[in-house]
């Protein structure tokens, strides 16, 4: 398995290559994807997302996107499990660095928020609820250098996505922990990953193990594989 978020490049799933299901209920199909079965919204549902706006006036399903109900697996090699030894490494450009461990995390102010998750292979799930720590929290411990221009989260067996400072001191994203009121599934990246909602999920990394403040951009494990370096929905940045 490989360790991030996303399907190999240049394969790109279309809808044409998916199989659905009708389901029983009316408007309701449900579609086999990676070995599993996902929900997909029905068409009333989908139709009103697209006539939806987010406050910074931007469409709320961001172009060539379909609606599931849930979020997916998107497979990865799982890290550690383990609570107890779980740690979280704060370092790079910053004047203090720390490491902290699960039950700390915790013992940190908590952000509960719903929030889109766009996914680069054209999923999207509305209103998905997340619990953890806002990075700016974590920043503000570390006191990030004026040198300091990209974080480069980093996650289990040597994964790392790469976001502009800017991106990633936005108030909306997060070391997550919890999703829609329960303790985080691994296959969604137990037992902390980070999210970065604006951007396509591949840079929210699974399995979280660091954020590394840094001065020069260090493209991650699927920049290098042909992502695009930055990956905003809105603007279809999929592919280098």
């Amino acid at each position: 398995m490989d360790p991030g978020d996303e399907p190999l490049p240049p394969i790109h799933p279309s809808m044409g290559r998916r199989i659905f299901l009708r389901g029983a209920a009316a408007g309701t199909a449900v579609i086999a994807l990676g070995g599993g079965t996902y929900v997909i919204a029905s068409e009333e549902e989908e139709k009103k997302a697209r006539g939806m706006k987010r406050v910074d006036g931007r469409a709320r399903l961001p172009p060539d996107q379909y609606l599931l109900r849930a979020l997916r697996d998107m497979g990865g090699e799982p890290g550690s499990a383990s609570l107890a030894g779980y740690r979280l490494k704060v370092h790079g450009e910053v004047e203090a660095p720390f490491e902290i461990d699960f039950s700390e995390l915790l013992r940190m102010p908590q952000t509960e928020q719903t929030c889109d998750v766009h996914c680069v292979t054209k999923w999207t799930v509305l209103d998905a609820r997340f619990t953890g720590v806002r990075l700016t929290d974590l920043a503000a411990r570390a006191k990030p250098k004026p040198s300091a221009r990209h974080v480069i989260f980093e996650a289990a067996h040597g994964y790392t996505a790469n976001v502009p400072l800017a991106d990633a001191m936005k108030p909306n994203v997060l070391v997550a922990h919890r999703l829609g009121g329960n303790a985080l599934p691994r296959a969604n990246g137990a037992p902390v990953r980070a999210l970065v909602p604006d951007l396509y999920f591949w840079k929210s990394a699974k399995w979280l193990t660091g954020i590394r403040f840094v001065a020069q951009d260090r493209p991650g494990y699927w920049e290098t594989r042909g992502y695009h370096n930055h990956a905003d929905p809105w603007r279809e940045e999929r592919y280098g």
